[in-house]
């Protein structure tokens, strides 16, 4: 009998656990280490700042699970196998949504109420978040210096640096049209895979080539089009958090040192899958 089971029991609580030993809900999901992480982090805890950890631990959350399904839509492109790769691309997609409403909770904090516990804040910042950067590195926003403020954590510096070095779901993408005929060169299909992925044009031209005849090539279009939104989603979601920034703090500067919006904004220049947007002027 588990503790917590023993514990109920005590209290005159009964569970349907099933069997014997079986594990109970707030066990399976491990409630007691999940609903104990949301620590104050003042002397005197405001009452905002529990909206501030909770809206946080949850975006980490949803960026774990955005992680496992692209590395696995990545794995499921890279053995042809697009089908299975859609619904977990079409997942993120859904997850990105519900990150994108959570600005929303987030802008319930007035200016006043975040002064209540900024200070508490120190140098900590979402720019240290690890989760954040192993989504960008998957979509292939590649930047080896921003595993240095890491790097008194050495699990997390080797997650990141296997990370840097592995194909992203767009290098998938490309190397899955080559092996259907398209002719893109070393330079696209052999590049230092540590770098930001940057536009060409033989990629540009195979993509114009799958939009001017979707029937033909419907698989790829879908796959560029699942693609379309998850950067638009993710576009969102950044503007989301610059406007939500823009309403608690307007534009002093960030914790952690950033600049906080003007940080925030160069973010929204970024594109994972520069082509897929240009080919709309030339189609």
């Amino acid at each position: 009998m588990s503790k917590t089971h023993r514990r109920n029991l005590e209290k005159g609580i009964k569970l349907d656990v099933g069997r014997e030993g079986a594990p109970s809900y707030g066990e399976l999901l491990q409630l007691e280490q999940l609903l104990g992480a949301q620590a104050p982090f003042q002397e005197t805890p405001s009452h905002d700042s529990l909206l501030f950890i909770v809206i946080h631990q949850v975006a980490e959350l949803w960026l774990k699970l955005i992680v496992h399904e692209i590395e696995g839509a990545s794995h499921d492109i890279a053995a042809d196998e697009l089908g299975v790769a859609f619904k977990k691309l079409s997942r993120v997609k859904m997850i990105q949504q519900q990150m994108i409403t959570a600005w929303d909770v987030l802008r319930t904090m007035t200016p006043a109420d975040y002064l209540t516990f900024r200070d508490a804040l120190g140098p900590s910042s979402g720019f240290q978040s690890y989760g954040y950067r192993l989504v960008e590195f998957a979509l292939g926003n590649k930047d080896g210096n921003h595993i240095l403020v890491h790097r008194h954590d050495p699990i997390v510096t080797a997650r990141l640096q296997e990370a840097l070095t592995r194909p992203s779901l767009y290098d998938e993408a490309l190397r899955l049209m080559a092996r259907r005929g398209f002719a893109l060169s070393a330079a696209v299909l052999e590049r230092d895979l540590t770098q930001p992925y940057r536009s060409h044009e033989e990629v540009l031209e195979a993509w114009r080539q799958v939009y001017l005849d979707p029937r033909t090539y419907w698989d790829l279009y879908d796959l560029a089009e699942k693609l379309v939104d998850i950067e638009d989603n993710f576009q969102h979601w950044r503007f989301s958090h610059v406007q939500a920034v823009k309403r608690i703090i307007g534009r002093k500067p960030g914790t952690g040192g950033s600049s906080g919006v003007p940080f925030l904004e160069k973010a929204l220049q970024i594109s994972f899958f520069p082509e897929l947007y240009e080919l709309r002027s030339v189609i």
